[in-house]
């Protein structure tokens, strides 16, 4: 005897070799042997074999009219013999009884189950809502279907353009233009993003990399909402006797910092340390704080900038030369014969700002041997840096002062011999690139006498002020280095901890409110602690442990760390492009790692990380000839021709390339093509 039985969600057939009350020992075609309830046996026969009566009754099921099954099936539950003598005739064969099973359990939109082999027809309006269903998931895997041909010939569907990075990097699965791009994918055996390049969905390289990180980290753009900057209220004094100045390059808008100094020749000097105070100003949860939070930083590019307040509101509380601008003031007094410290003190005040200095107007002029020998003359000299030049020379003979005590501390130099590069768009005056510009990229070696003058008063004001909050238990937001060991990162906390890689005990990022959250929520804390001293834990915006500032602490520290990629992403697709517009093939490098089969490189003149062929050296200088770059994935290969010199024997001891950059390389998509077949969505019944 044969049976046929449920098993699983399934019908299968098999020879019975033994009979219980209650189950069978069945034998299938494969030669297995299932033990089957007797409770999902639904037909028992003689003939013909299993097999040959499930196909029989398979096709005479693809024939059966489903409405009119449905308009012949009994009210109520029914079972599939009474179905198919209804609609074959009254004594159906086997094979018609199986098929009535059959197309009644497929079809769940038409019959729902009942139990084994029973079943219920579904209401009318049910039947009609899953049939519009139906038709309109088989017009969309049409449309999946005609939009995978478009993308195989090399033509891009509008909608799968308009869903780009969605598709690439945030996919909705079941989305039919996301299914059509892993369609034309698998067809074309083509990687996803080769596809969609081919097929004119990226517009340019450039614009990929911007359009990819607006949707990413600006999805609503990047236009701020109507805000209005509040006017700062408190009756500031105006800072007596100072005369301030800002250092900065001159596409800087957000000029945060600017230094004075005051009792050259008295045997005390004092250094003022100004700083634009919108903390003064703004509150924390205000709607200007709420898009400043949202944004955690200005986001810097090659040619253009993401600022994260609005113009008009940076434009209230920045350092502009001409009129007494609000600031927070770091005073440091010193010795002026041998640049001991003798004391700092915190005030709220209004400074005259009386010249903004610009890096790229002066750095041929305010050199070393102007500032350390008076007599020394440059030609051109502007008279805004004539008139300052015995405040600057100050500042740079304790700038180099300062960083010698915090080597010793750090236990040994800091390193500063490669050069910083700056990028410049030809014509673009600031507006929003579009990856064709001309692009010229100069150089300024690290700790140059302005950039030095800059960096040690900045260092000396995060310092004094992160171990001033410290002393008056005041939280702020603090980055730290627990020492100058291999592997060992700067990190961001709430605690005042010693910062190695600077040699400093404490670092707070306090310096540039208008450009970094971090900076405003602690001159927010900064600005209670010069109100109210000892007291200031009570009074500061941020309790100890105020969970809302381990919130800012994170989401700060991913943000900054992304905009930093982009940064550094966007300024190596420059240097491809500027390879490429001024025709370089070869370059000078120098062996900065060890890769499987190959080295990394350093670029010696441009800001240029690459791999190379084959084993080398570490610090060995070579000359490679560069391969096909390639803009999407910012990347570009080598090969050596030549070795220019013999490695030194120290030449590993590169303490800033194990922190390294590594941007090249294959683009990360979401776009799964190993994902097996969507399964069939279930059908409303």
């Amino acid at each position: 005897m044969f049976v046929l039985f449920e098993e699983a969600g399934k019908y299968l057939g098999g020879r019975v070799l033994s009979e219980a009350e209650a189950s069978a020992q069945v034998e299938l075609d494969t030669g297995k042997r299932v033990k089957v309830k007797g409770a999902n046996i639904v037909l028992r026969f003689e003939k013909p074999a299993p097999a040959e009566l499930i196909a029989e009754a398979r096709t005479l099921a693809a024939t059966i009219d489903l409405d009119l099954a449905w308009e012949f099936a009994a009210e109520g539950e029914f079972g599939f013999g009474e179905l198919a003598a209804d609609y074959f005739s009254d004594k159906p064969s086997l094979a018609q009884q199986a098929a009535a099973l059959f197309a009644l359990f497929e079809a769940p939109h038409y019959f729902r189950r009942a139990g084994k082999g029973r079943f219920k027809k579904a209401p009318a309006e049910i039947v009609q809502q899953a049939l519009a269903a139906i038709e309109k998931k088989k017009a969309v895997q049409a449309q999946i279907t005609e939009w995978a041909g478009q993308l195989a010939e090399g033509v891009c569907p509008a909608p799968v353009r308009e869903q780009l990075y969605k598709i690439l990097f945030k996919p909705d699965k079941n989305a039919p233009e996301y299914k059509a791009v892993v369609d034309a994918a698998r067809a074309t055996q083509r990687p996803p993003l080769d596809l969609l390049e081919r097929a004119g969905a990226i517009d340019s390289p450039y614009q990929f990399h911007w359009r990819r990180f607006l949707f990413e980290n600006f999805p609503k753009g990047t236009g701020f909402p109507a805000l209005a900057a509040p006017a700062i209220v408190d009756d500031l004094p105006v800072a007596s006797g100072v005369q301030a100045f800002s250092i900065d390059d001159s596409q800087t808008t957000e000029i945060d910092d600017a230094l004075s100094v005051q009792g050259l020749g008295s045997g005390t000097v004092t250094v003022g340390i100004h700083i634009a105070a919108p903390a003064l100003a703004l509150t924390p949860g205000s709607a200007i704080d709420n898009v400043a939070r949202a944004r955690m930083s200005t986001v810097y590019m090659p040619g253009y900038k993401i600022t994260m307040l609005p113009d008009d509101v940076v434009n209230t509380y920045t350092l502009l030369e001409g009129s007494d601008r609000p600031a927070v003031s770091l005073y440091a007094r010193f010795d002026e014969a041998t640049l001991e410290l003798q004391g700092t003190e915190t005030r709220l005040e209004r400074v005259p700002i009386v010249a903004n200095l610009r890096h790229d107007q002066l750095d041929t002029v305010v050199t070393q041997p102007w500032l350390e020998d008076a007599s020394f003359q440059s030609d051109n000299t502007p008279e805004a840096a004539a008139t300052l030049r015995a405040p600057l020379s100050f500042l740079f003979r304790l700038a180099k002062q300062l960083k010698a005590q915090r080597e010793v501390v750090r236990g040994k130099p800091e390193n500063f011999n490669r050069p910083d590069y700056n990028f410049r768009l030809v014509g673009n005056e600031g507006n929003e690139p579009t990856g064709n510009e001309q692009v010229q990229i100069s150089t300024r070696q690290r700790g140059a006498p302005l950039d030095l003058i800059v960096s040690e008063a900045m260092i000396l004001a995060n310092s004094s002020w992160g171990g001033w909050l410290g002393e008056l238990g005041v939280p702020g937001l603090y980055r730290s280095q627990a020492s100058l060991a291999p592997g060992i990162k700067v990190r961001m906390g709430t605690r005042a901890l010693p910062h190695a890689g600077l040699g400093v005990k404490s670092y707070a990022w306090s310096t540039s409110p208008l450009r970094r959250y971090t900076d405003l929520v602690n001159q927010w804390q900064i600005i209670a602690a010069a109100r109210h001293g000892k007291t200031a834990a009570l009074a500061a915006p941020f309790k100890p442990k105020d969970a809302d500032l381990f919130s800012i602490l994170s989401g700060f520290d991913a943000a900054y760390a992304t905009y930093n990629a982009y940064q550094g992403g966007m300024e190596r697709f420059w240097t491809l492009k500027y390879l490429q517009q001024q025709g370089i093939t070869e370059l000078e490098a120098t062996v900065i790692k060890d890769l499987p089969n190959g080295a990394l490189v350093r670029a010696e003149t441009l800001p240029l990380v690459f791999p190379v062929a084959g084993q080398q050296e570490r610090g060995a200088r070579l000359r490679v000839k560069l391969g096909e770059i390639d803009e999407i994935a910012l990347d570009v290969t080598g090969t050596v021709l030549e070795r220019l010199d013999t490695p030194k024997a120290d030449a590993a001891a590169d303490e800033e390339s194990d922190e390294e950059e590594v941007v090249a390389g294959p683009i990360a998509i979401a776009v799964d093509l190993t994902d097996s077949e969507a399964a069939p969505e279930n059908t409303p019944a």
